[in-house]
């Protein structure tokens, strides 16, 4: 039965995701015009992380976990959290955290008619692959963003795992964290592969959970650190991934532990 649902539950999902974007396009207008001078994004990028909230409670076949704790200092302190790259769902699921963060995405979203406009409206930033000149400029806006005081999200595998398996990690998000001296936030994600798989046009059934993990300090750290730091990340989310695949998960429970309002 749910089967036969998707085709109009993706119809629906798609009149909604279009129907907030026209809702939030002024008020993120206004929004970011008021805050131009704000070199954080960090007000205007509320609205967007409160767009993809309202997206994602909007899906009835979506159920979104946030787990752990997050770090008492991170209104305070900036961190580079990272985290695996399961879904297109996956920017809904973290949307919940709670905490401010301007986020590093794909360039073509940038081109998208407003989805692009509000991205750039809330501060994320853009970064185009395999182009150096792009990476460089991103890794430039992070650290002023980081100066400003306000986290940055990257994905490190650089894109979508195909099957859930986590893929290699880049080194910029390491890089980044040991150059300005900010602590690595990793955060394990599962179930989003199933709300929209890579390559499907329309939408699943599931229950997708994000565990904030122990933070890594880069005190001390050289860029001779990198690879080491890299990998010590990633065995982390690995290490995290089996139970948190694992663990029952109730069908109809929505968890809004640690979401912000």
């Amino acid at each position: 039965m749910r089967r036969l649902l998707l085709p109009f539950l993706g119809i629906y999902a798609y009149a909604i995701f279009a129907l907030l974007l026209v809702a939030y396009l002024p008020i993120l207008t206004v929004v970011a015009a008021i805050h131009r001078r704000d070199p954080s994004h960090r007000i205007p990028g509320r609205w967007v992380r409160r767009l993809g909230r309202s997206c994602g409670s909007l899906l009835p076949m979506w159920r979104f976990e946030i787990e752990g704790e997050a770090p008492p200092s991170i209104d305070r302190s900036p961190f580079v959290v990272v985290s695996n790259h399961e879904s297109t769902a996956d920017p809904f699921l973290l949307a919940r955290l709670p905490w401010d963060m301007r986020w590093v995405a794909k360039d073509e979203l940038f081109r998208i008619p407003l989805v692009g406009w509000i991205l750039r409206m809330g501060g994320d930033i853009p970064i185009r692959r395999g182009r150096g000149g792009s990476v460089r400029a991103m890794l430039e806006s992070c650290r002023q963003s980081l100066g400003a005081g306000i986290s940055v999200m990257l994905f490190p595998e650089g894109t979508r795992s195909p099957d859930g398996e986590l893929l290699p990690f880049k080194d910029g998000a390491f890089e980044l964290a040991i150059t300005t001296g900010a602590p690595v936030l990793p955060i394990a994600i599962s179930g989003t592969r199933s709300c929209r798989p890579k390559g499907s046009i329309w939408f699943g059934w599931s229950t997708a959970r994000a565990r904030i993990l122990p933070p890594v300090s880069t005190k001390g750290m050289s860029l001779d650190d990198v690879p080491a730091l890299r990998e010590a990340v990633r065995a982390r989310i690995a290490a995290e991934l089996p139970a948190l695949r694992d663990e029952p998960r109730p069908p109809m429970r929505r968890s809004l532990r640690h979401a912000s309002a």
